[in-house]
């Protein structure tokens, strides 16, 4: 009997996961890649008729529970790195690199010097920037032990330890420090949203809940960007679909005028502040 190769295989997984989320094709290879210890780029350019590896089943079974990709793979690219991520702490989204955008539009030659990112998470945000710019420190703040370890591990792995200093810390308490780039996606969802099981049943709530309107956070951190931000700096904050408006008049009320930038999709996903 013929073992079944690769191609199929990648076919039929891919049938399977429709029911499970809008990329079903890219998820079974992501998944397949995994198991033969690849990248996704090398599977599809030179082993599409090698045997399954014997993993396969398992992870696809996985992922038909409703398990995000990135928890399985244990890995997530965003911007130029590749993060390690892990249950407990937030996957990186690319609609977070928006940010990273807004920042390089803004710092068109020189860069910043000093980036801040609040609620570090993996360390995507932080770490994207200081790969961006290599003259560049950073400081990052999350209130979870696990994220704080997660970012560190990735900023050793991407050999930017020596330029980020991780700590434990509720927002901006405590630091007294203007920077050149703030960068923030903090919790926005509504206390009421049903979100994906993928993403209810497994990401952090801390992460995601923040009150009833999505805006709690956002009341906490507009004093204290005000004082965060140097002359001629700016900070870049991720924002819920539909709550530009109310951000900015959080914003506005400590006298920060924002502008919005929109994700590829179209969407308001940023708020740009400027000194």
């Amino acid at each position: 009997m013929t073992s079944p190769t690769i191609a199929p295989a990648l076919a039929q997984a891919a049938r399977d996961l429709v029911a499970i989320g809008p990329t079903p094709r890219l998820d079974a290879e992501l998944l397949m890649a995994h198991a033969l210890g690849l990248s996704r780029e090398a599977m599809l350019l030179g082993r599409m008729d090698g045997p399954v590896p014997e993993g396969f089943a398992a992870l696809v079974a996985r992922r038909l529970a409703h398990e995000p990709v990135a928890y399985i793979t244990g890995h997530r690219a965003f911007w130029t790195i590749e993060l390690a991520v892990a249950p407990g702490v937030l996957i990186p989204r690319p609609d977070s690199e928006t940010l990273i955008e807004a920042a390089v539009a803004h710092f068109e030659g020189d860069g910043p010097a000093r980036i801040l990112d609040l609620g570090v998470g993996s360390g995507a945000l932080l770490l994207a920037a200081l790969a961006e710019w290599p003259a560049a420190t950073g400081l990052g703040i999350d209130r979870s032990e696990i994220a704080a370890a997660q970012a560190r591990a990735n900023a050793e792995a991407l050999g930017l330890a020596d330029r980020a200093d991780i700590r434990i810390g509720d927002w901006a308490d405590g630091i007294d420090e203007r920077f050149d780039l703030v960068l923030c996606n903090p919790p926005y969802v509504e206390s009421v949203a049903v979100l994906a099981r993928e993403v209810a049943d497994h990401e952090p709530a801390s992460a995601l809940y923040a009150g009833p309107e999505g805006l709690d956070d956002y009341r906490r951190l507009a004093p204290m960007l005000s004082r965060l931000i140097a002359p001629g700096g700016m900070a870049a904050v991720e924002i819920g679909a539909g709550q530009a408006a109310a951000v900015l008049a959080l914003f506005a009320g400590v006298g920060l005028d924002g502008t919005v930038r929109r994700d590829l999709a179209g969407r308001d996903r940023c708020i740009v502040l400027k000194r």
